[in-house]
Order: structure tokens, then C-alpha cells, then sequence
């Protein structure tokens, strides 16, 4: 989707903020860039084979961009507001807010987790982008990307469409970039293949999280993203 308008102020007062670090100027234009979710965001003590995309964003901006991953591992958008990272979140005073749930949201209703996509799930990403907006801060939502997972016939599975597609009409009812990481990562997994795509997991028994090569690739993926969606975040990206 189309990224929704932007305050030319706004856009103006991260230009002069760019100029000024580039000059030498004053550390205070720091740019903050929170990043919520779940397993397949955070990040990992490094003796762990596990890795997610957040870990690998801050490289690519510019050296006064400050990335906060706040991401932790078995949240849902229910349970990362219950457990009270989500005020945490916004105590951190960020200018943008990447926001990518879903895997734990459509785990089984039983459990504590699980959400249903068509009703509090999107009702709870209502709440991050409201929440977010009063406390000052941009949200982008960013749709869960695919398991690494094949049917039969070599095609990607769909199971978390249900809450990619509910994210994309919060996105548009809320006026919200969205990153479209379902799509972009079902793309890839299609393109590359079971065998292909292999090495892009922690371990071969795990469809889910992700080794540090397959976290890199959903990094650039949703850095590509970001780029075409938020002219503010596009503006403090290295060239």
C-alpha cells in the first residue's frame, strides 16, 4: 500500500537534523527507531544459533539513527501490551515504532497468546498505532513474514495470511505505512525453493526462526520496504 501523507515539518526537521550531525552539529538530533514483535525480530546472546531481523537494521542507517529492539521471543500483540513492553516501548521516546506480529497471535485459542485475526488482532494493532501516535512516535507496521514452509507441490503455505491481510486493512483504515514482509518473504522462499531456502533457518528442523543469513535477508527485505514506504526513514538510510 501507498504510505500515508507526510507532514512536510516533520520531514523538513529530519533533513536539518541529517545536515546538522553531518556537520558535526549537536548529538541531540538523534533519530530513535523502536522495533516490537515477537522470535523472529529480536535479538540473541550470540552463542545462540538463532536470529532475528531486528538484530541487523541498525548498519544500515546513518550513524545519529539509534535502532531499540525491543522485540522478545513468545509475545503476541495481546501479550506484549499484558506484560507491560509495550509502555516500556513507548517510555523510550522513539520517533518510529516497527511493529511485526502475528506467528504466536494465531497459535492455538487455547492458548494464552493466540488472537483471532479477523477481531482482537486488528483491534490491538489499533491500539499500537493509536498509543504510538499520542506518544509522538511514527508506527509502520510490518506483516509477519512466511514459515519456511512447502505443501506438496513445492508452494509456499499460507498460514499466516489470515493475519497479513488483517494487518494491511488496519494499515489502510488507520492511514499506516505497512511493510508487506509476508508477501516479500513468500516471494522469496517461492523463488529459492525448500532445498534453496534451507541454509535461511537456524536449524533444519525449525520452519520458523531463522540463522543469521536468513535474518539478514528479512532485514533487507523490510529495509527495502522501508525505503518505499516512509520518505522520513528512506531520508536517513546510508547511501
Amino acid at each position: 500500500m501507498q504510505c500515508r501523507s507526510i507532514c512536510p515539518a516533520a520531514l523538513i526537521g529530519i533533513l536539518l537534523c541529517v545536515a546538522q550531525i553531518s556537520d558535526g552539529g549537536d548529538a541531540s538530533c538523534e533519530v530513535r527507531i523502536a522495533v516490537i514483535g515477537d522470535s523472529t525480530v529480536c535479538e540473541y546472546p550470540a552463542t545462540s544459533n538463532i536470529r532475528g531481523w531486528g538484530h541487523f537494521l541498525a548498519p544500515s542507517f546513518q550513524a545519529h539513527v539509534r535502532v531499540i529492539n525491543l522485540a522478545k521471543s513468545g509475545r503476541s500483540t495481546k501479550t506484549f501490551i499484558k506484560e507491560g513492553l509495550w509502555t516500556k516501548t513507548l517510555t523510550e521516546k522513539p520517533d518510529f515504532v516497527l511493529i511485526q506480529f502475528g506467528h504466536n497471535d494465531s497459535h492455538a485459542r487455547e492458548r494464552p497468546e493466540s488472537t483471532d485475526a479477523a477481531t482482537d488482532y486488528r483491534d490491538f494493532l489499533r491500539r499500537y498505532v493509536d498509543e504510538a501516535r499520542t506518544a509522538g512516535a511514527t508506527p509502520v507496521l510490518v506483516t509477519p513474514m512466511h514459515r519456511r514452509s512447502f505443501d506438496k507441490e513445492g508452494k509456499v503455505t499460507q498460514e499466516l495470511l489470515p493475519y497479513a491481510d488483517a494487518m494491511k486493512a488496519v494499515a489502510k483504515e488507520k492511514q499506516v505505512a505497512l511493510v508487506s514482509l509476508h508477501a516479500a518473504s513468500g516471494e522469496l522462499f517461492q523463488k529459492i525453493g525448500d532445498a534453496g531456502s534451507a541454509d535461511l533457518s537456524c536449524s533444519a528442523t525449525d520452519r520458523t526462526h531463522f540463522s543469521e543469513k536468513g535474518a539478514k535477508a528479512m532485514a533487507e527485505l523490510v529495509l527495502k520496504g522501508l525505503a518505499n514506504v516512509e520518505p522520513r526513514l528512506a531520508a536517513l538510510l546510508k547511501l
